[in-house]
């Protein structure tokens, strides 16, 4: 979720995600601005150096520098980067695929509120969280609830008529999990729900 159009959602425009079928829902980025009921199952697990992939208005970064956890933010998009950094956490406009520092020393990474999903390839995005996190770091990802359908789409933001590039998200259910972690270099210690979200670990 890339672009202008995703700054205009931060700052409280309605901003619509459509697929290629033409279904469309809410973005609601605005949710992302303040803390989220079941956030605390990702940020009592980080007790050493985090990296927050995708990381949007940076909530959880922030959440994390405010109880003294060493963390770094890293999003497409330069306006939920100056939020960040506006809020007190400290974020780069990275794309998680470019140059990261601290490649290969992350003690955790944050795949928060879907972003999972990130570049429609779970496959890739975990194996590049395998090249990140040190060796026995951990991943935390948020997963869609078991028996939904793990998918890859292309969708685009929309405001009106006015519409963004088509990029590809997937989204990945709990019970895919393990198949990708074996396919990745990790293994799942624990999957859980937490106030309706499902998240799963992997090490």
């Amino acid at each position: 979720m890339i672009g202008r159009l995703y700054a205009e959602s931060l700052s409280g425009a309605e901003i619509d995600i459509e697929y290629e079928d033409g279904r469309r829902r809410p973005l609601d980025a605005m949710r992302w601005l303040e803390p989220i009921d079941g956030d605390e199952a990702m940020l009592s697990r980080c007790a050493g150096p985090t990296l927050d992939v995708g990381s949007g208005p940076g909530r959880l970064t922030v959440a994390l520098t405010r109880r003294g956890v060493a963390a770094l933010g890293i999003d497409v998009t330069p306006h939920a980067v100056r939020l960040t950094r506006e809020a007190g956490g400290l974020a780069l406009c990275r794309d998680v695929f470019g140059r990261v520092p601290g490649s290969g020393r992350w003690a955790t990474a944050l795949l928060a509120d879907g972003n999972i999903g990130i570049g429609g390839d779970p496959v890739a995005l975990l194996r590049r969280m395998r090249e990140l996190v040190r060796p026995g770091g951990e991943v935390i990802a948020e997963v869609a609830p078991p028996g939904t359908e793990s998918v890859t789409e292309r969708v685009r933001l929309r405001h009106g008529a006015v519409t963004g590039s088509w990029f590809g998200w997937a989204s990945v259910s709990a019970c895919a999990v393990p198949a990708l972690a074996r396919r990745t270099g990790f293994t799942v210690t624990d999957r859980h729900e937490e106030t309706g979200r499902w998240f799963a670990y992997l090490r």
